[in-house]
C-alpha cells in the first residue's frame, strides 16, 4: 500500500505505480513483502532492496530458485524501476506509462538511489 495512502488516508494517481513496484519486486524475489526479514535491520524486502541497491550488490535478492537461469539485465531493470515506483515520495515515482515505456525500453531507467531510511526511520542509521 502507498505510503501518502496508508499514513494519511491520500490517494494520489501515482499509488498504483507504487503497488506495481511491490508486486514486480516480491514476483523477481520470490518473497513477500512484508513477511520477509532477510537481515535483522531490514523490516521488509523493499528496505532490503534499497540497502542491496546502495551497496551495488541488487542482483542478490533474486530469487535462489532460479539460480543463474536469468536474463540479469532484464532483472536489473525490473528491479531498478521496481524501486523507483517504490518512491516513498508520489511526485518522485513514475506514471504507469511512464513504467510501460522503461519497460518496453523506449525510455531509459534512471538509477536512483534512494535511502532505506526512508522505509523506516528507526533503522536508517543501522545502515
Amino acid at each position: 500500500m502507498a505510503p501518502e495512502y496508508e499514513l494519511w488516508g491520500y490517494l494520489t494517481e501515482k499509488a498504483d505505480a507504487y503497488s506495481f513496484g511491490v508486486v514486480a519486486l516480491e514476483i523477481v524475489c520470490g518473497k513477500s513483502n512484508t513477511n520477509y526479514r532477510p537481515q535483522n535491520q531490514c523490516v521488509c524486502l523493499l528496505y532490503y532492496a534499497c540497502v542491496l541497491q546502495k551497496k551495488g550488490d541488487i542482483l542478490e535478492i533474486m530469487d535462489p530458485k532460479l539460480g543463474s537461469e536469468f536474463d540479469k539485465e532484464a532483472a536489473e531493470k525490473v528491479i531498478k524501476v521496481a524501486l523507483l515506483c517504490t518512491n516513498a515520495s508520489p511526485v518522485l515515482r513514475p506514471t504507469m506509462s511512464e513504467v510501460v515505456s522503461m519497460h518496453e525500453g523506449q525510455t531509459t531507467v534512471e538509477e536512483v538511489f534512494f535511502d532505506p531510511a526512508d522505509y523506516d526511520d528507526d533503522l536508517g542509521n543501522d545502515i
